[in-house]
């Protein structure tokens, strides 16, 4: 089966995520979820990658990721081979740790980057792990609903979709995500095209002919 293609330019965004291998785990421990996020800093630091939003699960991961410079290649490969070592490090393990590639889908931002980032926010309710998004630790939300510091995400790009007025924006935000909690809320990932673009007609048709 071919691989999807991948497009990387100049301020594109991509939700990435990638599993583990056989569906295993890959954190373990509280430090496990921390030590990741530490490599997600290296990598902003060195590739200048924007975080939108992220959700750590035991066994996957999610992240929207804006390239101001095309290198999202180069800055997943330093965060999952980093993470990678560290762990057959203090698991005494050996061999792939994840499930082949990271996967990366190019979000149209105009239209699906709110709706995709609730989505993501609720993936540990989906999975019954929490009640409420704003439970679980390892996961952006809490900085979107709460105004929590974290050193590695820029909630402003989806936060001034709603409104300029930050205070509000969370308001509005939380109660965006809150009224499909209760509800089976539509996979926005289900509208992927071609395995890898996830936009409206104009978005998706510009990409393929390079427009």
């Amino acid at each position: 089966m071919a691989r999807p293609l991948r497009l990387e330019y100049d301020g594109a965004i991509y939700h990435v995520t990638a599993r583990g291998n056989e569906k295993r785990k890959i954190f373990f421990t509280a430090a496990d979820f921390k030590k990741f996020i530490k490599y997600i800093s290296d990598a902003k630091q060195k590739y200048s990658i924007i975080i939108h939003c992220y959700v750590l699960m035991s066994n996957h991961y999610h992240l929207i990721v804006e390239t101001p410079v095309s290198n999202l290649s180069k800055a997943m490969h330093q965060i999952n081979s980093s993470y990678t070592t560290y762990l057959n490090i203090k698991r005494k393990r050996t061999g792939h740790l994840f499930q082949g590639r990271y996967k990366a889908i190019l979000v149209d931002k105009d239209n699906y980057l709110l709706e995709l980032s609730r989505y993501i926010h609720l993936n540990p309710v989906r999975a019954g792990i929490v009640e409420k998004p704003e439970d679980y630790e390892y996961s952006s939300y809490r900085s979107f609903a709460l105004g929590k510091e974290d050193k590695i995400l820029d909630q402003n790009a989806i936060l001034n979709m709603i409104t300029k007025q930050m205070d509000e924006a969370r308001k509005r935000y939380c109660e965006f995500v809150n009224s499909v909690i209760v509800e089976e809320v539509k996979n926005p990932l289900e509208g992927v095209y071609g395995g890898f673009l996830l936009g409206g007609e104009k978005f998706i048709n510009g990409k393929i002919v390079g427009k």
